[in-house]
């Protein structure tokens, strides 16, 4: 009896929905994925500005290439799948080229996180929390893990990630990684979005899309975003297209988060303002997406969705020089994002 009990407790994966105004959000406790968000344009006309399915299925056996959800236990990749903390080496499961990517092979993308609390009322929220237990992935440490979404404001979504090690010191640096196409999911490619980014800074790759721990001046490159600028007309001079982890400078400040990225789309006049309390974004421009089907059997092509992934720096791990993703017992890891629509008058 105790047995079946113990699988009666396991959580279902299903879908919450939450509206606030003209912003209906729905989300899902597998992986804490948005599956689907709804927002107005200069019209009030409302379009799903996010790429994904109609069910969670595809979610569920590996089709999905991380749309919506969150990654960890450490987001992007890290460096031919290893690294030594407290002078011992962990390896890890190795699922991008030689290195690591979003948490390994099962990162909390492909697991059903507990629903802790869904809140109506003025600023309607669901919170989502996952265990991951000591040597998981091959990372030290339990570790509990908290999503919480929230429409916060008008047509603002929120999303407060946190993390507490129980035991052991252990590298943290959760990313949501859904992917916007601002016209709507279903609308082409993400060309003649503009985009501006607060950051003066990129960090490099080699080969192997692994930082080589410099800080690049973008000034004056393709990678210069500190303006706002068309996707399209520069993309091409970025080989493989953006996908690219920017410095984000210590600018315009509210409630202890920074502007971190700008992006419009000219077809509706939808904006999205980001902003974070994270030291770094990935821009990634769908150079893999391959004409995936989607929600209401949409062809998702190339470059069909860009992210916005704030996060700690890639590898950071393994680099000395970059901001430590290291978080310790009695330490609490905290990284928030809000999400601000409008309209381009």
């Amino acid at each position: 009896m105790a047995e079946h009990h113990e699988l009666q407790q396991q959580p279902e994966p299903q879908v919450f929905e939450l509206q606030k105004g003209d912003l209906r959000l729905k989300v899902t406790n597998w992986g804490a994925t948005i599956t689907s968000l709804q927002v107005p344009d200069a019209n009030g006309n409302l379009a799903d500005v996010v790429l994904g399915f109609d069910s969670l299925t595809p979610y569920m056996d590996g089709s999905s290439p991380y749309f919506g959800c969150i990654v960890g236990r450490v987001a992007n990749r890290i460096k031919n799948g290893g690294f030594t903390l407290s002078g011992q080496h962990y390896n890890l499961p190795i699922n991008n080229g030689p290195n690591t990517l979003h948490g390994g092979k099962i990162g909390f993308d492909k697991v059903v996180w507990k629903v802790e609390e869904q809140k109506d009322g003025e600023n309607p929220s669901v919170k989502f929390s996952y265990h991951s237990h000591d040597g998981e992935q091959g990372f030290p440490g339990d570790l509990d893990v908290s999503a919480t979404y929230t429409l916060s404001g008008n047509l603002e979504l929120r999303l407060d990630m946190e993390a507490v090690p129980r035991n052991k010191s252990t590298p943290v640096s959760l990313a949501q990684h859904t992917y916007w196409n601002l016209a709507g999911h279903n609308r082409g490619d993400i060309l003649n979005h503009s985009v501006q980014i607060w950051g003066s800074h990129v960090t490099p790759v080699d080969e192997n899309l692994i930082p080589t721990g410099e800080l690049f001046p973008v000034k004056g490159t393709a990678f210069d975003l500190t303006n706002e600028k068309i996707v399209g007309s520069t993309i091409s001079e970025v080989p493989g297209g953006y996908d690219h982890n920017y410095v984000l400078d210590c600018g315009e400040s509210v409630d202890g988060l920074k502007h971190a990225a700008k992006v419009k789309d000219p077809s509706s006049s939808r904006v999205l303002d980001l902003w974070t309390n994270a030291p770094g974004v990935q821009f990634y421009t769908g150079n893999f997406l391959d004409g995936i089907v989607g929600k209401e059997v949409a062809v998702y092509g190339k470059h069909a969705g860009l992210c916005l992934e704030t996060q700690g720096f890639p590898n950071a791990v393994n680099q000395a020089n970059f901001p430590s993703i290291i978080v310790s017992p009695g330490e609490v890891y905290r990284h928030t994002m809000v999400f601000k629509f409008s309209v381009q008058s």
